[in-house]
């Protein structure tokens, strides 16, 4: 069973549609027990960081979520899902989940790309990812792969050995990472047809042991 953790945050639903296309067998829930006892836990979601956070803490869930790491269970995150793995979102001023080294930061008001162009924040729309780490879960996804994106703000890992890809828009952003049984993503990979289903997939079938390698 692949448990969805529920915290108040949106879009769940279509996790729990794409993975049910692929055959999968989940649930979306706020029970920390069946969350504890789930072969896999992804943790997506479309929200605020303070509201998130504190939907997390109020269910228990940040200890269940640290446990489930401990234990080396494939975990997987996506978008808002992914911000708040790591130590601090300037979101709300919000510290988050400490799961993964760094924080994350809002794209600059006055955010532009190389010719001076303006550029929308949020950032949204499609998008590549440039895969610096060969790993199981990015397995077979073809380099000229777009992925849907919807965020403000991005991730800043302290850590270069974390990331696992990397998008541009305006400047080259951190979109992927891994380290351990985790592999967390700032796309929507449910929302990304043919590509993101086959991250999916291969997240299924990830034992969560085999790790990532540098490209």
């Amino acid at each position: 069973m692949i448990a969805i953790i529920d915290y108040d945050a949106g879009n769940l639903t279509s996790v729990e549609r794409a993975l049910r296309s692929l055959g999968a067998d989940c649930a979306i829930s706020r029970d920390p027990e069946f969350i504890a006892q789930a072969a896999r836990v992804i943790l997506p979601g479309v929200g605020r960081a303070g509201s998130g956070m504190a939907s997390l803490r109020r269910q228990g869930m940040d200890r269940v979520l640290t446990d489930i790491v401990a234990q080396g269970k494939p975990f997987l995150g996506i978008c808002f899902g992914t911000q708040i793995l790591f130590d601090y979102s300037e979101e709300d001023l919000t510290d988050c989940l400490g799961l993964l080294p760094g924080k994350v930061v809002r794209f600059p008001v006055e955010h532009r790309d190389a010719a001076g162009e303006a550029l929308k924040v949020p950032h949204m729309g499609w998008n590549g990812v440039d895969w610096r780490m060969n790993h199981p879960v990015f397995a077979g996804i073809p380099a000229e792969a777009e992925f849907y994106f919807v965020h403000s703000y991005f991730l800043q890992p302290t850590s270069e050995d974390l990331v696992a890809g990397v998008t541009d828009y305006g400047f080259p952003f951190t979109s992927a990472v891994a380290r351990g049984s985790m592999v967390a993503v700032q796309f929507h990979p449910e929302k990304s047809g043919r590509p993101g289903l086959k991250l999916l997939e291969n997240f299924l079938a990830w034992d969560g042991k085999e790790g990532g390698h540098a490209l």
